[in-house]
């Protein structure tokens, strides 16, 4: 049953020397405060640096030809080599655990080379599957993207990106018009913009012309030369497997030789983001020890706060375990206090804490931030309710911890002692 005589008690009993009580709940509250903070913090970079990536296939691979390190077959060491169309192929057939694969053909940027009327600008430009648009997901802003159709037909269209569009066409829509790309014409028939602009290919996606596949090797005179090949895999198949199956597929139909470290050059999306899911797990981690740190230090001075406090009233302890109070009532009366006083600081700390957070992120949200930049390293600060809760918890355990070692030692004193002490 609550008892408001008690807690009325433990108020007085708190504020009767208010400035020690201030001072005391100062080292809980700054602890809480930071320990809010610092998580915020955490949250806000992770946000930031992953935001950047967000809508990018993370379990994706990409393949690139490198310079073979070992003669094989006849060939010299130091061979210079190309994945082909039939690579394409073999991979989806002889490779389990393939979502997509998208293989790329890159033009580079040339001076002038996009051309509208009498505007020109210095774009890169790329040969592209519709699978690439799988992986790489868009914000389609006019028209539609690039499919299977025109691949097989070899269609002379092509995909402009927002900052494309905006120096040829004033980010009108364009759908419908040409443009001439490394001097032949092509039909535009979207605008888009990658979501994870983190992740260049080949140049950002709003500075880039995407042409299918089939209509750039042909116009680029290469074969069926590829230079990068972009694999998604299965989320439930195992990445590393299909590392090595994909580079024994390759160097088999290439005639490079098996041990050659080098030929076969893998970038590793999927390993990345699982580092940067560590680097972010560490950051929690030092962040939880810096931060219980800083509490532990506040907790500590209120227990010495109490244990002052016990002495100064031995005397009030005596009589009333003279009147025949039991040792719990004057241990949950220190405890109460302790917890009182811990939890009043901690959640003002807490609150604060969520405030400022909120309003760093007011503020950035305000600030106008260009598309397409890949320059976002901060972003949306926040503590969740899970992060809160097990704050409030560790605050109201700290409390009762603080209150333990006063609590035994005033649970210690003897009637006859405490009433003779002057």
């Amino acid at each position: 049953m609550f008892d408001i005589d008690r807690w009325i008690e433990i108020w007085v009993t708190i504020t009767r020397n208010k400035i020690r009580s201030l001072l005391t709940c100062f080292g809980v509250f700054w602890g809480i405060l930071m320990l809010v903070l610092l998580l915020g913090s955490g949250v806000g970079m992770k946000n930031g640096l992953l935001g950047n990536l967000e809508g990018f296939a993370t379990n994706t691979i990409f393949i690139i030809a490198d310079r073979t390190s070992e003669p094989y077959k006849g060939f010299n060491k130091g061979r210079y080599w190309y994945m082909r169309n039939r690579d394409v192929s073999a991979i989806q057939k002889q490779v389990n655990g393939v979502k997509y694969v998208s293989p790329l053909l890159s033009g580079g940027r040339g001076e002038k080379n996009v051309v509208y009327r009498q505007l020109t600008g210095m774009f890169s430009v790329s040969g592209v599957m519709p699978e690439y648009f799988e992986i790489n997901t868009q914000n389609l802003a006019y028209g539609r993207l690039i499919n299977e159709i025109d691949v097989q037909e070899k269609r002379k269209v092509c995909v402009i990106g927002t900052t494309v569009n905006e120096t040829l066409f004033k980010n009108e829509d364009p759908c419908g018009n040409y443009i001439r790309v490394n001097g032949l014409y092509y039909q535009v028939v979207g605008v888009t913009n990658s979501k994870a602009t983190g992740i260049n290919i080949n140049g950002r996606t709003s500075e880039s012309v995407f042409i299918p596949f089939s209509t750039y090797q042909q116009a680029s005179n290469q074969g069926d030369i590829i230079h990068v090949l972009l694999i998604n895999i299965l989320p439930e198949a195992s990445v590393q497997r299909v590392v090595d199956d994909v580079t024994a597929v390759l160097k088999t139909q290439n005639e490079i030789a098996p041990s050659d470290p080098q030929a076969v050059a893998v970038i590793n999306l999927a390993a990345q983001f699982a580092t940067f899911n560590m680097l972010f797990t560490g950051i929690d981690i030092l962040v939880w020890l810096v931060g219980m740190g800083t509490l532990l230090a506040g907790i500590i001075g209120v227990s010495n706060i109490m244990m002052v406090t016990i002495k100064e009233r031995t005397k009030e302890i005596g009589v009333r375990r003279a009147l025949g109070a039991k040792p719990f009532n004057i241990i949950s009366q220190v405890m109460s206090e302790s917890l009182v006083l811990t939890s009043l600081a901690g959640l003002m700390g807490l609150s604060l804490g969520v405030f400022i957070l909120d309003m760093v992120d007011r503020i950035l949200m305000a600030q106008p931030a260009p598309a397409d930049s890949g320059e976002v390293f901060f972003a949306h600060p926040s503590v969740g309710i899970q992060t809160a809760l097990a704050a409030t918890v560790v605050l109201l355990f700290s409390g009762l911890l603080a209150g333990l070692i006063p609590a035994w030692r005033a649970m210690k004193i003897k009637a006859i002692d405490a009433i003779r002490e002057e």
